[in-house]
């Protein structure tokens, strides 16, 4: 059955405002299961909107592809954990680009009929565009993906005139469109093609680790406006609305997320942050170790506890047992909050969806700025699997790659407790001089059986 021409815009539409209900549900917990499921079904109608529409001829092939890549779609899906949802985001990004790219090319390998000569330079411009943001975005998703699976260093890598080479990039990316346009031939889009894969590559390895959750959020936006480029070539409205809406809700994300780490977004988009400024500041001391008993002495005694979780309590999985040890405590009658940085984690939002997932009640999942003034005042911290985003050093020096990043003041509080696997250093290989501070003590060990050790001594 082939849809007509109207009921095909109408099912767009109606794809266009779940798309919208979708972005908007996801603005906190209570709402968020809601917005996945307007998603899913949005995208539902668009599919079958594109593949019974005309102009669409539904064959075996066409039905064979699809069915293939909704079986690989859910087994990735019901494969991956939290953990390397990050890294999967990172992947999906890529196939965004390289769409964008075959489509582009495919368009330019097709004979096309114009009615007149604007809209012949309306067409190319869209598939060098489309080239372009698409070929940028797949291999800065394939680094990003690298970096963040640990099969790619997290140090930023910094070329001599970085900037230059990628202003130089752009320019003769330009200067080809301009030839294509005029006639020159197919290998000046090719040879862009080729200029925006190195940019990509350029772009995400420039960019150190303590600002990737940044280049996640910014992918997500170049993908979504290589996917916008693409509805403009295909003609395909729906297309044109939802690349918009990831595009623009990526870069909004990225400037919040910027500005939570005190970064100048152009400058991240740019590259070479993350990196060190200049000697690191000498730490004094040495970090102190304790055992279960200790810090249940210590939880005991407080009257007020904060929990900041990290990546390290996704590694170990460790968010029901951190639900637990707050539902004990709140038992015996003290306050229990966490504090949730920005960009815990390695994708906005992580450490949110993991308490959630172990059903730890919302009101006491505070963001940074409403719990940081809190420290001083309250008995106990604890960092679970955190290390720079509870690193003073973003403070105290102005070397540090971190320097001027809002952080959680962990230090503050009376007592500090970190739950650490070993003394290594965090995602981005900065030295963290919280736990040298007198009143920080180590808890060392697996974040899972270290907090389920711990829940045998508090009743």
């Amino acid at each position: 059955m082939t849809m007509s021409t109207e009921l095909q815009t109408a099912a767009y539409i109606t794809a266009a405002v779940l798309f919208i209900l979708s972005l908007g549900g996801l603005k906190d917990h209570e709402s968020a299961k809601r917005g996945v499921w307007f998603g899913i079904v949005g995208m539902a109608i668009a599919i079958f909107a594109t593949i019974a529409g005309p102009g669409v001829a539904f064959t075996g092939t066409l039905a064979v592809v699809l069915l293939i890549g909704a079986v690989i779609g859910a087994i990735v899906a019901s494969r991956v954990e939290m953990t390397g949802m990050p890294q999967l985001v990172a992947a999906l990004h890529s196939f965004v680009g390289l769409a964008a790219v075959l489509i582009g090319l495919n368009s330019d390998l097709t004979v096309h009929e114009f009615a007149s000569n604007a809209d012949k330079i309306i067409h190319e411009v869209e598939v060098f565009l489309g080239v372009f943001i698409g070929a940028v975005t797949l291999t800065g998703s394939i680094v990003a993906f690298g970096k963040l699976a640990g099969k790619i260093g997290g140090k930023a890598m910094i070329l001599p005139m970085r900037h230059v080479w990628n202003v130089l990039i752009v320019v003769v990316s330009v200067v080809l469109m301009v030839m294509y346009m005029q006639g020159t031939g197919s290998w000046t889009l090719y040879l862009m093609t080729v200029l925006a894969l190195i940019l990509g590559v350029h772009l995400v390895m420039a960019i150190g680790g303590a600002d990737m959750p940044v280049v996640v959020s910014m992918l997500n936006s170049y993908s979504g406006w290589a996917a916008a480029a693409t509805g403009f070539l295909l003609g395909n409205d729906l297309l044109i609305v939802t690349g918009a809406l990831v595009g623009s809700s990526g870069a909004i994300l990225s400037y919040i997320m910027c500005k939570a780490m005190n970064r100048q977004f152009l400058a991240v988009i740019l590259g070479g942050f993350g990196g060190s400024k200049g000697p690191a500041m000498e730490i004094e001391g040495e970090q102190v170790a304790i055992d279960a008993d200790g810090v249940a002495a210590a939880l005991e005694e407080a009257s007020s506890v904060i929990i900041v979780p990290g990546y390290g309590m996704a590694v170990a999985q460790a968010q029901q047992s951190v639900s637990e040890l707050v539902r004990r405590l709140r038992a015996k009658g003290k306050e229990v909050r966490f504090g949730i940085h920005p960009v815990a984690g390695r994708l906005p939002g992580h450490m949110n969806v993991l308490l959630a997932e172990a059903k730890v009640p919302y009101d006491i999942v505070m963001e940074m700025d409403e719990i940081n003034d809190d420290f001083p005042e309250t008995d106990v911290a604890i960092v679970i699997g955190s290390n720079d985003i509870v690193n003073p050093a973003a403070q105290e020096d102005p070397n540090s790659p971190i320097a001027g990043m809002p952080v959680l003041e962990v230090w503050k509080a009376k007592q500090v407790f970190v739950s650490k696997r070993g003394q290594g250093t965090g995602y981005s290989g900065i030295e963290n001089p919280l736990f040298f501070k007198e009143n920080t003590r180590m808890f060392y060990g697996d974040a899972k059986a270290s907090l389920d050790q711990l829940l045998t001594r508090i009743t």
